[in-house]
């Protein structure tokens, strides 16, 4: 099994790295803060502050990856196509990847953001192997 899902496997590693970078970036931009409390994100910080869109990034990925990995690990037991699984690993991995430096570089509370569309992507690539997986 994990030659025939190698790249879709690669894909999910780059996901956790992508994660793992999240969180760094996210713990040092809030622990240079003066008078940084663990834990807890100063209430009046909104897109404006580096730190609440590190922030936000972070927990934007939390938020989306149990669905993400469960999707994935269902898609690898149920035996899916291997190029289903990884065309979609792979538009989910780049998505989250664009979505994090997109929010990182822009600081606006339009929305649709130029972020919101990469979100968007993400959810769907998504969507559509949860959708494929009792068909292919």
């Amino acid at each position: 099994m994990t030659a025939e899902y190698q790249w879709a496997l690669w894909g999910v590693w780059v996901v956790l790295v992508t994660f793992v970078v999240q969180a760094l970036v996210a713990a040092m931009a809030k622990g240079r803060q003066p008078g940084a409390i663990p834990g807890k994100m100063p209430p009046n910080l909104s897109h404006d502050s580096f730190v609440f869109r590190a922030h936000r990034t972070f927990m934007n990925s939390l938020e989306n990856s149990p669905l993400f990995f469960g999707t994935v690990f269902l898609a690898l037991f149920m035996g899916t196509s291997p190029g289903w699984v990884t065309g979609t690993v792979w538009v989910f991995a780049l998505a989250r990847i664009a979505h994090m430096v997109l929010y990182y570089a822009i600081a606006t509370e339009r929305n649709p953001s130029p972020r919101s569309y990469f979100f968007l992507l993400g959810l769907v690539a998504n969507l559509v192997l949860l959708g494929a997986l009792p068909f292919v």
